[in-house]
């Protein structure tokens, strides 16, 4: 029976350079010499730290910039709040997205139920599978999720026919 894979997969080797290149660029910067700018990755988390809301609002969009000349979407990046940390610092950690959150997965599966289309959508540990009997109608299914989902970069993979 023909089927693919509704996934949220992020290049984390891409993410990883862009974050070491923002680094590089934060310590070369003549507006960030001698203040307590960085950027560190531990997991899929990003943690700016900066002394102002300005100085984090412009490591993100240096950050933000190498991510996208890297090919990375930043609609995998889930920004937190800006927090207080002690003395004038401030920080902000920013979640990189990787497999599809439950109540998404919910929400794609119930968008093809409520298609009437003749696939069903099955969850399956961060991604959704979607099976139907023709091919026509999983393309179908994709164009419909792609047009509804338009917050997630989402992808489609192992397609079988």
């Amino acid at each position: 029976m023909p089927s693919f894979d509704t996934v949220l997969e992020t290049d984390m080797v891409k993410v990883k350079n862009a974050v070491e290149n923002t680094s590089k660029e934060i310590g070369t910067r003549f507006d960030f010499k001698g203040t307590a700018a960085s950027i560190e990755l531990k997991d899929k988390d990003i943690t700016l730290v900066g002394d102002s809301d300005f100085q984090i609002d412009q490591i993100n969009d240096v950050l933000r910039n190498k991510l996208t000349k890297a090919g990375v979407d930043i609609r995998f990046l889930d920004v937190g709040k800006i927090e207080k940390i002690g003395g004038d610092k401030v920080k902000q950690v920013t979640k990189v997205r990787d497999g599809i959150e439950t109540e998404q997965a919910k929400k794609i599966q119930q968008l093809i139920k409520g298609s009437k289309m003749k696939v069903q959508a099955a969850i399956q540990e961060g991604k959704v599978r979607v099976t139907g009997a023709k091919r026509d109608d999983l393309q179908a299914a994709m164009a419909l999720i792609r047009g509804d989902m338009k917050d997630l970069p989402l992808s489609f993979d192992n397609f079988r026919d």
